[in-house]
């Protein structure tokens, strides 16, 4: 039997940090040894309901020496999450990010990092399953209409609008229709990309929900996933965990890991 995957939290005191914690704590094939925050207090995260006391800090580069993760699991900020990845592909740790609003200057530098370091990275824009193969779908259904548009609902304290997902989504459906969606007369406000209009809503009472519209005459398809809480992040955060310790480079999406 393998020993599990020693597994360190950033962003541990986030909302979805905190589920990450609780679900590489779960997981016999995971062990959490430390969880790092900028908001630490004290020295440990109590976790009372499996009885251990976590390695809690401020400091990346004090923590992880001390505690020696095979794999980090990032839910930050992007301006966060650069120095993380810095630090950790120097000394051969994996890494799992969902975090969002990488530019492609950061990615080339991740995927630079991760090369020279023979570490992997996993960078996806949502680690739900369902948003996975609605994104998938969307993708497929690229190829047969000339008009779409993405409408992506979120709680009001998101801090960051396009989503990643809704970003993400676009971009794969450009490119597997192979050229620009057709832009409707008159559309000329909001984010657009390639003839896509994302439409972003912040409001309290929302989580995270997207819908891919398809339009052509006659006829109208939607493609839409729901988050409910979020739980549903964790089946996909552990399989990449899981994954991530057999690869080298730079992964992007958690479509690949699905072999879709």
């Amino acid at each position: 039997m393998m020993a599990p995957i020693k597994v360190a939290v950033y962003g541990a005191l986030g909302k979805v940090g905190r589920e990450v914690v609780k679900a590489i704590a779960s997981d016999s094939a995971t062990i959490i040894v430390s969880a790092i925050d900028i908001k630490a207090v004290g020295d440990h995260l109590i976790l009372p309901e499996y009885n251990i006391n976590v390695p809690l800090s401020c400091n990346i580069e004090e923590i992880i020496d001390i505690t020696h993760p095979e794999v980090i699991v990032d839910f930050t900020i992007a301006k966060a999450a650069m120095p993380l990845i810095r630090i950790a592909t120097k000394r051969k740790i994996n890494i799992v990010s969902g975090t969002t609003g990488f530019t492609q200057e950061d990615l080339n530098e991740v995927e630079r990092l991760a090369g020279e370091y023979r570490v992997g990275v996993m960078i996806a824009p949502n680690f739900a399953i369902g948003a996975v193969l609605m994104m998938h779908l969307a993708k497929i259904s690229a190829k047969y209409f000339d008009y779409a548009e993405i409408v992506e609902l979120h709680h009001h304290l998101k801090a960051d609008a396009p989503s990643g997902t809704s970003i993400a989504t676009a971009r794969g459906m450009v490119q597997s229709r192979g050229k620009p969606f057709q832009l409707p007369s008159g559309q000329t406000s909001e984010e657009q990309i390639d003839g896509i209009t994302i439409h972003s809503v912040r409001l309290p009472g929302l989580m995270a929900h997207q819908e891919v519209l398809f339009g052509a005459s006659g006829q109208t398809l939607t493609i839409r996933h729901d988050t409910i809480s979020r739980e549903c992040y964790m089946p996909g955060v552990l399989l990449a965990v899981k994954e991530i310790i057999k690869r080298q480079g730079l992964i992007f999406g958690l479509d690949t890991l699905l072999g879709l």
